[in-house]
């Protein structure tokens, strides 16, 4: 059972934000944090929100924007997830989702039908898009090309995660544990026998869900799914991770991927790169030295890279 003295939990960014501290002490002011950088990153980074700076830049027809140094670090972040994957985690895609119907929080979207057919993609193969993003340092500004729109859902909320942990272990002093809808991470000294966590398909099972519950003590451990944020569209499933080659659902070998990392950007852009990259996955994941939990759409597990077998996590 959740104790109230060490964790703190409620609804923000479409997706649930909870904070967890080794020190009950540290929790008010460990919450405070996290609720003044949700704040900020739902002002600069909002793709739901008409008077967020990215909805501003999104409307720019082709033209450099002013941006935050907030905006500008989110979208650098995402430019740098996109390189890093060769494109399989592509910032890029803001129209693709919008065409899938996915303009709104997706718990606001008609839900999907058991048995329904994930969309398969239509026309011929989408152009690279996150090449054509210039960014200018100083002053911080962005141009997009026109028609061009960006979603940072695949880095955005990692990158909130990281900063506001690391805030927050400043502020207060204690071991911190920040997740926001799943992607995790932590900062400072972890309480005995580290942080748990329960690895599942959706985060908001609880932990008697078919899944492991590994402790980490340090870093950020991130988990991508195509079973959680699906809607049903024009007589389709639709699911938010796309592939960037074809602009529509990501449909490959995993259901699920979870990896743990140095910091919830590297976790989270490695479980999206994964879910892209299908069968390619396992090596791409090797090649990088990270470690993962990959569940295949018929539900068989495959670890990588030392994350612990059931009976040790």
């Amino acid at each position: 059972m959740k104790d109230d003295r060490y964790t703190a939990e409620w609804e923000a960014l479409g997706t649930t934000a909870l904070v967890r501290v080794a020190v009950p002490r540290a929790l008010a002011a460990a919450r405070t944090v996290l609720e003044d950088e949700l704040d900020a990153f739902d002002r600069a980074a909002s793709r739901f929100r008409a008077d967020s700076e990215l909805e501003h830049l999104n409307r720019a027809s082709g033209r450099f924007t002013a941006v935050s140094p907030l905006l500008h670090e989110a979208i650098v972040v995402a430019l740098r997830a996109a390189a890093l994957t060769a494109g399989a985690v592509d910032p890029t895609l803001g129209g693709d989702l919008r065409r899938g119907g996915y303009s709104r929080d997706w718990r606001e979207l008609e839900p999907a039908r058991d048995g329904d057919a994930i969309a398969r993609p239509v026309g011929p193969p989408r152009a690279c898009g996150w090449r054509s993003v210039v960014l200018c340092e100083e002053p911080p500004a962005v141009r997009l090309p026109a028609g061009l729109q960006l979603d940072l859902g695949a880095t955005a909320k990692a990158l909130a995660a990281d900063r506001a942990a690391e805030a927050a272990w400043r502020a207060t002093g204690a071991g911190v544990l920040v997740s926001l809808g799943g992607d995790i991470a932590t900062a400072g000294p972890p309480p005995d026998g580290g942080w748990p966590i329960h690895v599942t398909d959706d985060h908001r099972s609880g932990p008697d869900a078919p899944g492991q519950t590994v402790s980490i003590s340090g870093g950020a451990l991130a988990t991508s799914s195509t079973t959680v944020r699906r809607w049903r569209h024009e007589g389709t499933t639709m699911h938010h991770l796309l592939d960037p080659l074809t602009g529509a659902p990501a449909c490959g070998r995993w259901r699920t991927a979870s990896v743990a990392a140095a910091t919830c950007v590297q976790a989270n852009t490695a479980s999206t790169a994964a879910i892209v990259l299908g069968e390619r996955a396992p090596c791409w994941l090797a090649e990088h030295g990270l470690a993962a939990r990959l569940v295949d759409v018929g539900g068989a597990v495959r670890r990588l890279g030392g994350w612990p077998g059931q009976a040790a996590a």
